[in-house]
């Protein structure tokens, strides 16, 4: 079984490794939307698999370090790519949360990322 929790936030970024032209070179922002999936059996005592409030109390750190920020200056996402900015997130959550089974993330409303750290 799998539960999940989504979270939002605005950050601005460029790609700096784009061709010279490419309008992504140039600073432009995002409304994000992050969704973290957790994977595994109910407790028989609680019913959930991880209290919600767990997870967003684990996952808000990360949101609030990028929130409102132009990503370029975080450390690791000096390229924040949709790619680059899941497995930031990945890294940063996989060892507090074990049973984190995968992240989505989408850039726009048609565009997005799916990682299960592979």
């Amino acid at each position: 079984m799998e539960i999940y929790k989504e979270f939002a936030f605005d950050s601005a970024h460029f790609l700096p490794n784009v061709p010279e032209g490419h309008k992504c070179r140039q600073m432009h922002g995002h409304t994000y939307h992050l969704r973290v999936y957790v994977s595994g059996k109910p407790d028989k005592q609680f019913g959930w698999i991880i209290d919600f409030k767990v997870l967003k109390d684990l996952v808000m750190p990360l949101v609030d370090t990028i929130d409102h920020k132009v990503m370029n200056d975080i450390p690791g996402l000096e390229n924040p790519t949709a790619e680059n900015i899941t497995i930031w997130f990945w890294d940063r959550l996989k060892p507090l949360l074990p049973a984190l089974s995968r992240i989505e993330l989408k850039e726009t409303p048609t565009t997005g990322v799916i990682y299960s750290g592979e």
